[in-house]
């Protein structure tokens, strides 16, 4: 197992600085007690409240990437506190990363409010996930609705100008656009089809066409 040891004090005292050297230490220890690939040492000075943490951010990307499936920490406190410890712990356990800490000696249980409190969590995204495949599913309906048919249009047929048809149908979002569809309706039907987009994407290649023929008429 590859695993991160993250260390972390809330000031830049002295005596939080000698802190943080003996949990690296300590933790040290623990990976070569439980035969553990080190993959990345994080340390840092910055309070357990606060999400926006540069080590914090290092280390869900090694996750992320799969450089690494196991955290040690000295105790849970390190990671976080607070809510900001809940969003971590969410994060992290969604990534199937196991956590070892120094407290436990040994693989990290929650405590049953926490334990509830991220199930409440994974409740609610799997709700706001059916609530996005939902009005995806509205939008691509209402779409054919209005004469959209995406086994047509979004066949390679091309571009403005003939050119290859790129990841985003700028034409087809013009057609849906005439159709009376909001932007973010674009997106959401597009997206049901396979395209990547975002709404601000469709509106910027939308003004974009727009503004082309525009030029094609005044030349």
């Amino acid at each position: 197992m590859k695993a991160v040891i993250y260390c972390r004090v809330s000031t830049e005292k002295e005596s939080q600085e000698t802190s943080l050297a003996r949990q690296e230490e300590e933790l040290v220890k623990m990976a070569s007690k439980w035969n553990f690939e080190i993959a990345a040492i994080i340390k840092e000075q910055a309070s357990g409240y606060d999400l926006d943490r540069d080590g914090i951010f290092e280390m869900l990307d090694l996750f992320k990437a799969k450089e690494a499936d196991t955290l040690l920490i000295q105790d849970e406190t390190r990671l976080g506190r607070g809510n900001a410890k809940i969003a971590l712990f969410h994060v992290i356990n969604k990534e199937s990363v196991k956590i070892f800490s120094m407290a436990h000696d040994g693989e990290m249980e929650l405590s049953d409010s926490d334990a509830m409190v991220i199930k409440i969590v994974g409740i609610v995204e799997e709700y706001q996930r059916k609530l996005h495949n939902l009005k995806i599913k509205r939008g691509m309906l209402r779409a054919v609705e209005k004469g959209y048919r995406p086994q047509k249009n979004l066949s390679n047929r091309g571009n403005i100008g003939g050119r290859e048809r790129k990841e985003v149908p700028v034409e087809e979002i013009a057609k849906l656009r005439a159709n009376g569809l909001t932007f973010e309706e674009i997106a959401a039907t597009l997206r049901g089809f396979g395209h990547k987009v975002s709404k601000a994407t469709v509106h910027r290649r939308f003004l974009e066409f727009e503004k082309q023929k525009v030029t094609e008429s005044e030349s």
